[in-house]
Formats: C-alpha cells, structure tokens, sequence
C-alpha cells in the first residue's frame, strides 16, 4: 500500500477524532509540528527507526519530543501507534492529508505567494481579500522571496497558480520573437 493510501486512512481517523473531540484545529496544528521535526531532523529519523531500540525508550523518546512541542493525548497516543506500526515515515503525508481536510472543514484555503522583494503588509492585505472575494474562502497566505521573478508575484492555491511575474512576461515575449 502506498503512503498516500496508509496517510489517508491515518489522517481520516485522526479528522473523524478531532471533529469528536472538538480539537481538529489543534491536532492538525500538533502533528503538524512533530512532522516538521521529523523532516527537519535526520538524526531523529536515524534513531526512531534504528531497530535496535527498544519499544520502551523509542516511546520515551516520543514521548520527550511531544511535550516539548505542546502536544495533547491523542497526538502522543498517535505518534506511539504509528512507532510500534513502523509508519513513523508516514508522518509528513499524514499532516498534510490531515491539513487539507481540516482546511476544508474550516472553509479555509493556503494560497503561496511569491515576489521578487518582500512585499508591503497593504499589498498583502489586499491580495488576501481579493482572494477570499475569488474563493469565497478564507485565505491564509504564506509569503517567499524569490529575486529570480525580477518583478511581480506569483501566487499558488492548490492547482491553481497566478503567474504575474516580470520573468514570465520577459518568457513569453521571448518565444513570441524565436516564433517569429
């Protein structure tokens, strides 16, 4: 079975939980968080999946880690389960399934928007609305720097992307005049 397939089922379980418990912003947030320390950190991955290690200190050490994160109950009982299972590596695609249909429970969308130089706070404030006005959702936007764009921004919801980039322009101007 694929990760997507084991990440679905894991994350469907933790969203059904969360939505029982009334804690699914919370639990997306938590296992968001030791996703991202497991992504970050190749020596924890090294030793959460050195076979060696006992069951008992592989859990103390989850254990260690979640509190030092914030984490809750579930998270903790979860992380557990996924180490005795061996689907520790399944984790990342677990929080992004998770995220996703938290979002889409919440009416909520992540767009990436990326310029060239960092962009004003007003700018970025009317983007934001007009998206949400696009999406009828709202809109949490994530901002990266890219200079490569010369100038302008790109803009990045799911599949959809806004190219309103220089470098595109400059691009497509380009092949206009090889076509030619």
């Amino acid at each position: 079975m694929s990760y997507e397939a084991i990440a679905g089922r894991y994350a469907q379980a933790l969203f059904d939980i969360g939505i029982e418990t009334g804690t699914l912003g919370k639990l997306a947030d938590e296992i968001s968080a030791f996703a991202d320390t497991w992504t970050a950190s190749d020596e924890l991955r090294a030793v959460l999946d050195n076979p060696l290690m006992s069951e008992t200190d592989r859990e103390a050490l989850l254990d260690a880690i979640a509190k030092r994160l914030g984490s809750g109950e579930i998270t903790k009982n979860t992380l557990r389960l996924l180490a005795r299972r061996r689907r520790l590596p399944v984790l990342p695609s677990i929080a992004r399934a998770l995220r996703s249909m938290s979002d889409d429970k919440e009416g909520v969308v992540r767009a990436t928007v990326v310029s060239a130089k960092p962009l004003a706070d007003s700018y970025a404030q009317r983007l934001q609305a007009a998206l949400q006005s696009l999406t009828g959702k709202k809109v949490l936007l994530t901002m990266q720097v890219e200079a490569s764009l010369i100038s302008g921004v790109v803009t990045r919801m799911g599949d959809t992307v806004i190219d309103g980039s220089l470098r595109t322009r400059l691009d497509g101007l380009r092949q206009q005049l090889l076509a030619e």
